[in-house]
């Protein structure tokens, strides 16, 4: 089936292309009597929208959030949830020059060689336009997992080559890139101005930890928790690595080194990131991401066009200069998407 539906139980479907008419995603299996309204889901799209830091694409949409169907007086009703959200700032027209060349490091080569046709505006659905319904369901999700008193929160730890070294959860919000070290949030935004005069991108590490999860979310063997956690996340375009716990490091451990403890009172450690053998183990469940740098640079590179002529492309327009930080809560709306998804599973089993 096509890959654009994600969760068992409580099930997304995104659709919408970066300069078309709008973007959305409808939301089966959340349960009825959940607190909903647009504000909900508009919290969290404020934190995806373009124009917040200097890394940020100078495209200006609204990203105002309606919901069309599956809440009744501020509460869901069990139906199918429409979100939808228009594209206002669509510039279809600035991508023509692309129609017929291949733009290093996007899906334009992959999609034309998949369904022998593409939609040039702006990367149609590979753009990270489709996340703003993976992020409207996040909300919902999240919404629900407040009720298990499951808290999801990610934050910036490394950006352009500079870690965070400090964990200061109220930095994160002081500071445009989402970091929790306001000393390395000051270098960030230093080395991102730098590369953006230079015409290049960056990459970076976010972190994305889960508070509250109770032991015993999870399925063997293919649908382990770890496995949903890194395919939802894998499935973000500009996401290359997932480790969780203490990840490639536990390579060079050594079992004393690597395993948890366990006392009377819980794990004395986190190695395992709060999963073993794919199910929860009630600890807090820790995950790192690695985030490409945007491939749209003005830096001239080699690429060919739709004949296989080799050509020389220069992209410039309205780009990110890192995905980070708006990537940050797409991520925390996957995992609580998976999170969501797998307590319904649960509950579905009787406990």
């Amino acid at each position: 089936m096509p890959g654009n539906s994600f969760g068992t139980l409580f099930r997304i479907t995104t659709w919408g292309e970066s300069h078309g008419e709008a973007v959305g995603v409808v939301i089966d299996g959340c349960p009825p009597k959940i607190h909903l309204d647009e504000s909900v889901v508009q919290d969290m799209l404020e934190r995806r929208k373009p124009g917040g830091s200097a890394a940020s694409t100078s495209r200006k949409e609204h990203d105002k959030a309606v919901i069309m169907s599956g809440v009744f007086n501020g509460m869901t009703t069990g139906a199918p949830i429409t979100i939808i959200v228009k594209n206002n700032d669509a510039r279809p027209e600035s991508y023509k020059k692309y129609a017929d060349i291949f733009r290093p490091g996007h899906g334009d080569i992959t999609y034309q060689a998949k369904y022998g046709i593409r939609d040039w505006r702006g990367g149609g659905r590979s753009s990270a336009r489709e996340t703003v319904g993976r992020v409207a369901a996040g909300a919902v999700a999240k919404a629900l997992l407040g009720l298990e008193k499951i808290a999801v929160h990610a934050y910036t730890i490394e950006l352009g080559g500079i870690k965070a070294v400090a964990r200061d959860p109220e930095a994160v919000s002081k500071n445009m890139f989402f970091c929790p070290d306001m000393k390395a949030a000051l270098k960030m935004e230093k080395r991102v101005n730098e590369v953006k005069k230079e015409g290049d991108s960056l990459g970076g590490i976010v972190e994305i930890i889960a508070m509250g999860v109770p032991a015993g979310l999870g399925e063997p063997v293919f649908d382990k928790l770890d496995a949903d956690l890194a395919k939802g996340l894998m499935s973000i375009g500009a996401v290359k690595g997932v480790e969780i716990g203490a990840g490639f490091k536990s390579a060079s451990n050594r079992g004393s080194e690597n395993n948890d403890p366990i006392t009377p009172k819980g794990f004395s450690t986190n190695n395992s990131g709060g999963i073993l053998a794919g199910i929860s183990n009630g600890d807090d469940i820790l995950i790192r991401v690695a985030v490409k740098p945007i491939p749209s640079i003005a830096i001239e590179q080699k690429t060919v066009d739709l004949s296989g002529t080799e050509r020389s492309i220069s992209v410039k327009g309205r780009h990110d200069v890192s995905a980070i930080p708006r990537i940050n809560v797409v991520c925390e709306s996957m995992v609580s998407l998976v999170l969501a998804d797998h307590i319904m599973r649960q509950r579905a089993i009787g406990r």
